[in-house]
């Protein structure tokens, strides 16, 4: 396993004022550890203002911000070791958990409560939202298994239509391209995430409904590391369950303007403007979570939706503490 490099910040020499003796002051060590999210977006804002705001450094911890386009390569990355905790999907975890790779992850923390994706069209939306309209259009979705294309799916269901039959979702455009294919005219509708909302709208495109409202509560990305470096470094990977805390329980309640401040070093194509609307939307659809905590209830959740799209047989599902490490957000709460 690849070792997690250790920074020491060098101790500050106090020069002696007013006849008293020089003091050193104590060092501080900090952890640089390697970190890899799924996509770099504004549904992932707790993670952004934990770092603008300190709670990272307060624990001791260091990280440069990777994108892996896709949970299946952050997945990938995270168990050959080049990475040390990730924010993915939790669907990863239980793929991986019934797999055959002798290393194992485990889900220590919880950021967003559902899907954070909004259905984007070309036309201007209907108040309520009708999921029944897009009988016979064609969905710009994402990877097969994925997170977003589970919750469509979902949507989909719930609305009565089989997504398979009455819709035509396309999956085969890689991330950093889907928006682009979306304005060129691929597709009648597409599900996106923040940032790409509201480049969208500028372009002269409609957000209609946020998908995670019409699914309902299941916990959507989450923090996980390997069980081996959960073993070997639980104290980094409590501090940083800690920070996710801390910034949750802070953009629940802060001024929508000073969220955007918080998060325009992460955003520089964002105008603050247009970051407070973002902040508001999310708030709107209720998709970050108040506290770390990952229920069984959800993983239960989140098992029911894999089986009910054909990704695991029924009566293989797997039990709560293989999925879960739960001590680290509990010690957080």
């Amino acid at each position: 396993m690849k070792l997690t490099r250790r920074l020491t910040l060098a101790a500050g020499l106090a020069v002696a004022t007013l006849g008293m003796a020089p003091a050193f002051a104590q060092a501080k060590e900090v952890t640089k550890i390697s970190f890899m999210e799924v996509i770099h977006s504004l549904f992932y804002s707790p993670l952004y203002v934990a770092l603008d705001r300190g709670y990272f450094e307060e624990e001791g911890i260091a990280f440069d911000l990777v994108a892996g386009q896709g949970s299946d390569k952050v997945t990938a990355a995270l168990l050959g070791g080049s990475v040390d905790i990730a924010l993915a999907g939790p669907e990863t975890t239980i793929y991986v958990e019934t797999g055959k790779s002798p290393e194992k992850i485990r889900i220590f923390a919880g950021l967003t409560a559902t899907d954070g994706s909004f259905l984007v069209g070309r036309a201007p939306a209907q108040a309520p939202f009708d999921w029944a309209s897009l009988k016979g259009k064609k969905i710009l979705g994402w990877r097969e298994g994925s997170s977003p294309a589970l919750f469509l799916r979902e949507a989909l269901g719930k609305a009565g239509l089989d997504p398979d039959k009455d819709v035509e979702i396309i999956t085969n455009v890689a991330i950093p391209a889907r928006v682009g294919a979306f304005m060129s005219g691929v597709a009648d509708y597409g599900t996106f995430f923040e940032p790409d909302v509201t480049k969208l709208e500028a372009g002269g495109l409609y957000a209609q409904t946020n998908v995670g409202q019409a699914v309902g509560d299941i916990d959507y990305t989450v923090f996980i590391a390997r069980q081996s470096y959960i073993a070997e470094y639980p104290e980094i990977v409590g501090g940083f369950a800690r920070a996710i805390a801390k910034a949750e329980v802070w953009i629940d309640t802060a001024p929508a303007a000073e969220v955007a401040a918080s998060l325009s070093g992460y955003f520089p194509g964002v105008s603050a403007e247009e970051l407070a609307q973002t902040v508001e939307r999310h708030r709107e659809a209720g998709v970050w979570k108040t506290t770390p905590a990952v229920t069984p209830e959800a993983v239960a959740a989140l098992q029911a939706l894999l089986v009910g799209n054909g990704l695991m047989p029924a009566g293989s599902e797997v039990p709560y503490e293989r999925v879960v490490d739960p001590q680290f957000f509990e010690a957080a709460e």
